[in-house]
């Protein structure tokens, strides 16, 4: 497979990363339920090249966090770990945006004490709260990067207008946007952090779409030996060169199986023929 790296400043990230929002309880909402498994697959997935992990304030809220740092501190050298603020969490399944200052600042403080860092690799605005100016929102930001508290900056679930309000107010990184084989709303917003050498994170980016798609897929994988899993990974590593992978597992089995979607080279032919 081509380009296996993409780089985020001096860091050089394996496209591959781990998203860990599944090592949570049900609705993403309290402990996971089995801790010691949730342990093993983290330390599974750095032991075989993971160097990207994806984690939020938000997930559990907060447990998760905990129990990276519980798993892998103290880390890799080059492990890079990305985690999300911005979001309030009264229950399970349940996300309220809240882009206030003091939230966000509270937000930071937390997960430098649940990582266990001095600074944080990758701080992401998990979402932007319509109800307040994002300028606001982002003041507490601004502050941790000059503080040394946050290195780089990223934001999820964004606009082309809104990115660029954005880097009006500083720099950013990344881009972590739903999509998939199934759906590709965010097609120019991809385009466009291709462009501007930002990392694009598509979350969620198992969906393998409707039955005509999944035929195709089962087809496309019999011929590369593969899984349908492997197929929609290989697909969009194929699509563009800024995209870095998180999906998220609880099985060291399927963990293993994400990870050697980078082996799989797809023809331009069956590209195309997915991309419809």
């Amino acid at each position: 497979m081509g380009n296996t790296t993409f780089k985020i400043g001096e860091l050089e990230i394996n496209r591959l990363g781990y998203g860990a929002m599944q090592l949570t309880g049900k609705g993403v909402f309290g402990e996971v339920d089995d801790r010691e498994n949730a342990i093993k697959v983290l330390q599974e997935a750095v032991a075989n090249g993971v160097n990207f992990i994806d984690t939020a304030e938000a997930y559990g809220p907060k447990f998760n966090e905990s129990l990276i740092a519980n798993a892998l501190y103290p880390y890799k050298k080059d492990l890079l770990i990305a985690t999300k603020g911005g979001f309030d969490r009264p229950g399970p399944n349940n996300w309220v945006p809240n882009g206030s200052p003091e939230n966000i600042k509270e937000n930071i403080e937390g997960s430098l004490q649940r990582l266990k860092v001095d600074t944080i690799d990758l701080w992401q605005l998990h979402r932007i709260d319509p109800n307040v100016d994002v300028a606001k929102t982002l003041a507490p930001v601004v502050e941790a990067v000059k503080e040394g508290k946050i290195k780089y900056v990223g934001l999820s679930e964004v606009t082309i207008d809104q990115i660029k309000q954005v880097q009006d107010i500083l720099p950013i990184v990344s881009v972590q946007n739903l999509y998939n084989l199934a759906n590709r709303q965010w097609e120019r917003v991809l385009d466009f952090t291709a462009e501007q050498g930002l990392a694009f994170i598509p979350w969620f980016p198992l969906a393998s779409g409707p039955d005509k798609l999944e035929d195709k897929i089962k087809a496309i994988a019999e011929k590369h030996q593969a899984t349908t899993a492997q197929i929609a990974l290989a697909w969009l590593l194929k699509r563009s060169s800024n995209i870095l992978l998180i999906p998220g597992t609880k099985s060291i089995v399927h963990l293993e199986e994400n990870l050697k979607a980078t082996e799989i080279e797809l023809t331009d032919a069956e590209f195309e023929s997915l991309a419809k």
